[in-house]
């Protein structure tokens, strides 16, 4: 029983309904069970006694049966007749109850966690600096949080952003901080602390929608960094327009991994061993310690070094330029793997 509880699932849609309208509907529902009890009451008026004249009028009816409602209950009209107890018994009751539970439900939405939920989210927003947030929560970033999480990076150091409730949901359950919202929205940026990030991964399932979401994410945050999925060729060049950092077509990194088998069947497999956290070799980035420079990019003892970014230009290893480093010069290196979580420094671009 309480396994099929668990897997219980409903079909959800956001309201459309103001609040103003939804609190009216509920007030006129209540009010409508009041009157039908009224109504029986008076009806059934002689199964009431007046212990104050020993008339019951219509006024001492809807006064009886407020009073009844809201369970104050005086003891001046009570029922005395079988069938006026009865009605109070099977139907005034279960009024009441409906009646208190629909106006506690009420307040608990609109007013106690509304102001739950907001007292939360300014708690969250305060701890929230040097965070990766990820737009987009289909399948390449759910990808990505999950190898996030496997090299290491807190799942409070996550934020992720999607319109889906259900997408939402998922990324809740697995520790992230979530946000239900349109990520082309300056306000649901700012809400997520955009401009203190380290980060911002874009996979919005839509190139239109990604670049839209680079675009916004540029003008709310000028130094952030931005990565974004494309599916299509031709947006690359849009996507760099808007921002982006880095601009990631998983159709072209699957024809390189294909291409690089067709030369050696250990090529495919060596890449992937690059790209994923438990490889046992993997790509870091890093800015160069300040003992290394001066030195060549072949003296660092950290790993492999195979390139590195001055400014907007990346040198490799046979580059002039790489056998004397410089401050704020970025390192790309091969490292061992063996489940260390990498280090990846802040790139200034």
């Amino acid at each position: 029983m309480n396994s099929r509880l668990r897997r219980y699932v409903t079909l959800r849609r956001r309201s459309d309904t103001p609040v103003w309208l939804s609190i009216g509907w509920r007030v006129l529902f209540v009010l409508a069970l009041v009157s039908i009890a009224i109504g029986v009451h008076w009806i059934d008026s002689d199964g009431l006694s007046d212990a104050a004249d020993g008339h019951v009028s219509f006024l001492d009816v809807v006064y009886f049966t407020m009073i009844s409602i809201t369970t104050t209950g005086y003891g001046d009209i009570v029922p005395v007749s079988d069938r006026a107890r009865l009605f109070d018994a099977l139907i005034v009751t279960p009024i009441r109850v409906f009646v208190v539970l629909l106006f506690i439900g009420t307040a608990y939405s609109f007013i106690f966690k509304r102001t739950w939920d907001r007292w939360r989210m300014a708690l969250i927003q305060k701890s929230l600096s040097g965070h990766i947030i990820i737009a987009g929560f289909g399948t390449s970033g759910s990808e990505a949080v999950e190898e996030l999480l496997a090299r290491g990076i807190p799942a409070s150091d996550i934020v992720v952003l999607d319109p889906s409730p259900g997408a939402v949901a998922r990324a809740e359950g697995m520790g992230c901080n979530v946000l239900e919202g349109d990520a082309t929205r300056d306000r649901t940026l700012e809400a997520v602390r955009l401009q203190s990030a380290r980060a911002l991964i874009i996979s919005a399932g839509r190139d239109d929608t990604s670049i839209l979401i680079a675009l916004t994410a540029r003008h709310v945050a000028p130094d952030v960094q931005i990565s974004l999925v494309v599916r299509a060729e031709d947006n690359e060049l849009p996507a760099r327009a808007a921002g982006a950092n880095v601009v990631i077509n998983p159709v072209s990194f699957a024809g390189l991994l294909l291409a690089g088998s067709a030369e050696g069947p250990h090529i495919a497999d060596y890449l992937a061993d690059l790209a994923s956290s438990d490889g046992k070799v993997q790509l870091a980035e890093r800015l160069v310690d300040a003992a290394e420079c001066g030195q060549p990019l072949s003296a660092i003892g950290s790993g492999l070094g195979v390139r590195v970014y001055r400014g907007d230009t990346a040198y490799g290893p046979s580059d002039p330029e790489v056998q004397a480093l410089l401050p704020g010069d970025v390192i790309v290196e091969i490292v061992d793997g063996n489940g260390r979580p990498r280090t990846v420094g802040k790139r200034r671009d």
